[in-house]
């Protein structure tokens, strides 16, 4: 498969970052806490798709932290340089807490078991044996992903609706120039690191037949509603 190569990392409109907004960031950089975003302990870097066009595929760089041992969440990038646009995020949860979800919310959901045992999900600069020790468990994981900048389109900003993201499930979905671009780049093989994880094992229950988007497209779409007043909510209080 070969996919149309479109930038994904067009330029931002706007006047360049003044020396006064530099000063004023460095200032408050060394006042304020970034607890969240210093809860960010690794870097994934996979593919996605669009849940209604699998054409449509971004390269998709993960900056992610733990919750507890079964939820994670992820900042998602296009690139993992300074520069980068943040595009969008996913939630990434254990087999148990997926199969706790409503069979309507598992649509939304992809499995992981594919990506990891194939090799194309990975940590940049971690040797394999360090980082497999966690990919173990995230084949076991389904995620939830929403992007909010379609830069496969070459959008300079962030336009449209959000749109559900999913995940490779079998061999054939990725195109070729994309992995070879990101093996080249990192220096990775996917083809080694597969049979490197061949030991795995994936979800305990198989891959629930409502994930993936129940084996059909999924698309965020806008639909006009009435608007509930404020003067309805207040009477509540009354």
């Amino acid at each position: 498969m070969e996919g149309e190569k479109v930038s994904t990392h067009p330029e931002v409109p706007g006047e360049p970052t003044q020396t006064s907004t530099a000063l004023l960031e460095k200032a408050t950089a060394t006042i304020q806490g970034f607890g969240p975003v210093n809860k960010i302990h690794q870097h994934l870097c996979a593919f996605h798709f669009y849940g209604h066009d699998m054409t449509r595929q971004v390269e998709a760089h993960h900056f992610c932290g733990h919750q507890n041992e079964e939820f994670r969440q992820c900042l998602i990038y296009d690139s993992p340089d300074g520069d980068a646009r943040l595009i969008g995020l996913e939630y990434i949860v254990s087999e148990e807490m997926f199969l706790t979800l409503p069979d309507e919310e598992k649509r939304f959901w992809h499995s992981h078991e594919f990506e990891v045992k194939s090799g194309v999900l990975f940590m940049p600069g971690v040797p394999g044996a360090i980082q497999r020790q966690d990919l173990e468990k995230v084949a076991k994981t389904y995620g939830k992903v929403i992007h909010f900048w379609q830069v496969d389109r070459g959008d300079n900003l962030p336009l449209g609706l959000p749109q559900v993201m999913m995940a490779l499930t079998r061999d054939g979905q990725l195109y070729d120039n994309l992995a070879q671009d990101m093996e080249k780049h990192y220096n990775v093989s996917f083809a080694a690191e597969r049979e490197n994880r061949a030991y795995m094992k994936g979800l305990a229950h198989g891959i629930h037949p409502m994930a993936n988007g129940g084996g059909k497209g999924l698309e965020t779409v806008l639909r006009e509603v009435d608007c509930k007043p404020v003067e309805s909510v207040a009477r509540v209080f009354v």
